[in-house]
């Protein structure tokens, strides 16, 4: 995490739930929001990389505050399988009752494990099934949830997280790569139906982040010699970059902002 970072004024005390929220792009931004001051509550299924991902917000706690910062306040982690809809929504459930409106959600939870990443001709039933609930369905009913206290509290913003997969687009991801493209839609339709409410929702499309478990079981040197040779930024990205930019669309800064996508992929994607 930098030293330095901006401060958002307007999501000082804000509760902000966040999916995935154990590693990867999901950890960096559970630290940038708890940074800002919010009351961060995420959801996951690692509880040891949840447990670390607290213990390293804790440890910020005791680091100088940037200017205009806030007191930090530690992170709150449920378990939880979004993947399984009974499950999310019983979770939802606790989580609105103990923490009241959530003012910021991040549908951040995905995989692209090998479920998610077979040619249309080996993918099965159960892959589709698999790939569409952990990618694509807790979007939806995770929004459907807290929709109904964020109209109330007169406003709100909610940040889905997509990919650039299925515009490049990556041959083996059929499904995974409708999935993300749908995240688009979505954000776009749904935008216009609570926009009369001041919620807010935007989309981020990452490229190839390099995250921990990125760099342990993808980022081979093949693979990152084709990432370069896509990507204009001639590095590799990091987990905090589009954490930046989810963080940046939940506040007033981007008080004008729904409805749109917004990609962090150093320039892999020319197209609009």
């Amino acid at each position: 995490m930098p030293a330095s970072h901006a401060i958002y004024p307007s999501l000082r005390g804000k509760n902000v739930l966040i999916t995935g929220g154990a590693e990867g792009i999901g950890a960096a931004t559970v630290e940038l929001f708890s940074l800002q001051g919010c009351q961060v509550i995420f959801l996951d299924i690692a509880r040891a990389s949840a447990q670390q991902t607290l213990a390293r917000v804790v440890a910020l706690s005791g680091k100088p505050k940037a200017p205009g910062g806030s007191d930090i306040r530690t992170p709150a982690f449920f378990y939880c399988d979004v993947s399984n809809l009974e499950e999310l929504q019983a979770t939802a459930a606790k989580v609105l009752e103990e923490y009241g409106t959530i003012h910021v959600l991040v549908n951040n939870a995905a995989t692209g494990a090998s479920k998610a990443r077979q040619n249309t001709d080996k993918v099965t039933a159960e892959d589709w099934e698999f790939s569409i609930n952990v990618n694509l369905r807790h979007c939806f009913f995770l929004t459907q949830a807290v929709l109904p206290a964020m109209k109330k509290a007169g406003g709100g913003s909610i940040v889905n997280l997509g990919s650039i997969t299925w515009r490049i687009p990556a041959a083996g991801t059929p499904v995974y790569g409708a999935c993300k493209a749908a995240i688009m839609g979505l954000t776009r339709t749904q935008s216009k139906e609570v926009g009369q409410h001041n919620i807010r929702i935007n989309s981020v499309m990452p490229g190839a982040i390099a995250t921990k478990r990125q760099r342990e079981e993808v980022l081979t040197p093949e693979y990152r010699a084709e990432v370069m040779r896509g990507q204009s930024l001639q590095r590799d990205l990091e987990p905090v970059e589009v954490a930046k930019v989810i963080v940046f669309l939940a506040s007033d800064e981007a008080s004008a902002v729904t409805g749109s996508s917004y990609v962090v992929d150093g320039g892999w994607c020319s197209d609009p």
